[in-house]
């Protein structure tokens, strides 16, 4: 529940360990509440306010000033912003460029999203890096009159971030498909592509179509029969909100896709979903990787990306390998990628089923285009896995 104001009012962070910050309202006027994450990225606020894998968290920018660019129709990475909540240190007054349609502040309101501003967003970095991201809220307007203990149990009495399921509230209603001669393709499509929506970003789909793949979008509750029917040649699981351990029927969905020999490429969630399907378990991250600067080694060419990110559970696969999966159905995998940060998994590569996925997010909208190639990796897997098909069947 929001109350809108023209003028900025007084407003409150709350953490819940008690640590307040005090700024003036930005956006929305009201009450608000999720995890307090950062995000180290330097431009693209406007894909990150509407990347899904931000539901259910109050997004803190490291960059100092926010709004500058305005909003326009064209960069929103969905059909609308997910954070539940926005922090930042200067925003702009007044937009400048010629790209914008409105100004951030009044896309913020329309859409109900709390806010504050004015508050020093690197120390609040500092605390959260240090004590780990946490339940969080914001209170302006007639909330920030409350007495500040009371603001702290409403925090402390918020769902954790652990636990969560939040692709089935993010996900698209019906299925939809994206053609490539939409994209620039002007010859017969080279396949086909069934896309899970766990809280896909639109640029995702439209990369596919560039390089000339026909994709199916899905919801996120789709089963192996209804991906099947749709003859894919190649299968993949997006980025998305929420806990890993929650995806008890997504998991299944894609050992019934790694069972049926169909290729498979995940991003993101889709990472943490393939290690869970092939026997690993997953963990929270003290912070998690946010931002559009993440180096991340490429094992396989020795070569250091900077990738784009937005996760804040990782899996736990053995660094040394390959090894056999724990589900050895499955055969061997070995960890692909890893963060040069802290070591984390940032990518698994199966060595006997057509089956590979990172932890990034190689469609860089916003972020840097070292991990574009992925896209062709997983195209030459597709063909490579139907001819061999092909040839096996004597055709």
């Amino acid at each position: 529940m929001t109350n809108v104001g023209k003028a900025p009012e007084r407003a409150l962070l709350v953490l819940e360990d008690g640590t307040i910050f005090r700024g003036r309202s930005y956006g929305a006027v009201g009450q608000t509440l999720g995890e307090a994450v950062f995000s180290t990225g330097m431009t693209g606020y406007q894909e990150t306010l509407t990347d899904p894998s931000y539901a259910g968290q109050i997004v803190v920018q490291t960059a100092p000033h926010i709004g500058n660019t305005g909003v326009n129709a064209e960069d929103a990475e969905s059909r609308r912003i997910w954070v539940n909540g926005y922090v930042v240190r200067d925003a702009a007054r007044v937009p400048s460029n010629w790209r914008s349609e409105r100004s951030l502040d009044d896309e913020l309101v329309e859409q109900g999203v709390v806010g504050i501003q004015g508050i020093d967003t690197r120390a609040l970095t500092r605390h959260l890096r240090s004590a780990g991201a946490m339940r969080s809220g914001i209170f302006s307007g007639e909330s920030a009159g409350v007495p500040e203990q009371e603001l702290l149990e409403r925090v402390k009495n918020s769902s954790e971030m652990k636990g969560q399921q939040l692709a089935d509230q993010v996900t698209v209603a019906s299925q939809y498909t994206i053609e490539p001669r939409d994209h620039g393709w002007t010859q017969e499509p080279l396949g086909t592509l069934v896309a899970v929506d766990l809280g896909i970003k639109s640029m995702t789909p439209r990369r596919f179509a560039e390089r000339g793949i026909r994709v199916h979008v899905v919801p996120a509750d789709s089963t192996v029969e209804q991906i099947s029917e749709l003859n894919p040649d190649g299968a993949f699981f997006s980025n998305g909100p929420g806990d890993p351990e929650t995806a008890v029927q997504q998991v299944e969905v894609l050992r019934g896709i790694l069972r049926a020999g169909i290729p498979f490429f995940g991003i993101c969630f889709g990472n943490q979903l393939l290690g869970r399907a092939l026997g690993f378990g997953t963990y929270k991250l003290p912070f998690g990787h946010r931002g559009i600067n993440q180096p991340v080694l490429d094992r396989s060419t020795g070569r250091v990306e900077i990738t784009a990110q937005n996760h804040g559970f990782a899996v736990d696969a053995p660094l040394d390998g390959p090894v056999t999966a724990p589900e050895s159905e499955f055969g061997r995998v070995e960890v692909s990628h890893v963060g040069l940060n802290d070591n984390v998994v940032e990518g698994l590569r199966c060595l006997d089923i057509p089956a590979f996925s990172v932890q990034y997010h190689p469609e860089a909208a916003a972020g840097p285009h070292d991990a574009a190639y992925l896209f062709d990796r997983f195209i030459e897997l597709m063909t490579a896995t139907d001819s061999a098909a092909r040839q096996k069947a004597g055709k």
